[in-house]
């Protein structure tokens, strides 16, 4: 708590002082937030963050995430920008912050960043990756970071599905209803599908996302591994464009925003 003393005497003198951009790569379990973004009546990581920016700096700020992170959902290399007239050192904010965050929400690296840096809007590539248990016997330490699925899955089949997604293409299909993206074209740059032991992973880059686009995607492979639709199905399901043509939505927990390329 000294320490803290210490910070509020710094953003006494910090009225005054000119802008900062900082730049906050923040690891979360998404277990018991609903997502990223402030939410009324609901915990979320955005608002947890500002908070206690807010209990360190005395100043209400707006903390940019490079994007939407759905309830339940986690993330290892989450980025943010936020404006700041403190002047407390980035490396003591940091430390200010992990002090006075909740033990499922970590500040990675605080950083100075330019004046015209986004975390959002100057993001070029996100990489998600989405685990799968693929055994009949449940796991107890990672219970919320994977989905099981209790039947053999064929990650031969997944993968030849998985091939025709990659590239510059319309993703309708996998677009959660209710949700109007003007423009539901995307780029995927490359995904894989890999098994070790009893995990299978799904690891996708792509320039954006649709609402919910990663996980419907998995609960298409899911259903292409399990052998109700052949892989070739992929190549029609895209081409609809039509989500009730595709599979069912994946749940949250299996999914992790992993890396954030500017």
């Amino acid at each position: 708590m000294a320490f803290l003393a210490v910070l509020c005497v710094l953003c006494v003198s910090a009225v005054n002082s000119p802008v900062r951009n900082l730049k906050l790569t923040i690891e979360y379990d998404g277990t018991n937030y609903a997502g990223w973004q402030t939410q009324t009546g609901r915990a979320t990581v955005q608002q947890t963050i500002e908070e206690k920016i807010l209990k360190i700096t005395g100043e209400r700020v707006h903390v940019q995430g490079s994007g939407r992170t759905d309830s339940g959902v986690h993330a290892l290399g989450q980025v943010a920008n936020l404006k700041t007239h403190s002047k407390i050192p980035a490396a003591k904010l940091r430390l200010a912050l992990n002090a006075l965050l909740p033990a499922d929400i970590v500040v990675r690296r605080v950083s100075e960043a330019g004046p015209e840096f986004n975390a959002q809007f100057n993001a070029k590539w996100k990489t998600y990756r989405y685990t799968i248990l693929n055994d009949r016997v449940p796991t107890a330490l990672n219970r919320f970071f994977c989905h099981q699925v209790p039947v053999p899955l064929d990650v031969d089949a997944m993968r030849r599905a998985a091939r025709c997604l990659v590239g510059r293409r319309d993703f309708q299909a996998f677009r959660s209803e209710g949700w109007r993206e003007k423009d539901t074209v995307r780029t995927i740059r490359r995904l894989t599908v890999s098994k070790k032991g009893r995990y299978i992973t799904v690891t996708v880059t792509g320039d954006g996302f649709l609402y919910n686009m990663v996980r419907a995607i998995v609960g298409t492979l899911i259903d292409i591994g399990r052998g109700k639709r052949p892989p070739e199905d992929m190549e029609g399901i895209l081409a609809s464009r039509d989500r009730r043509q595709a599979g069912p939505t994946a749940p949250a927990r299996g999914l992790c925003l992993v890396w954030v390329k500017y």
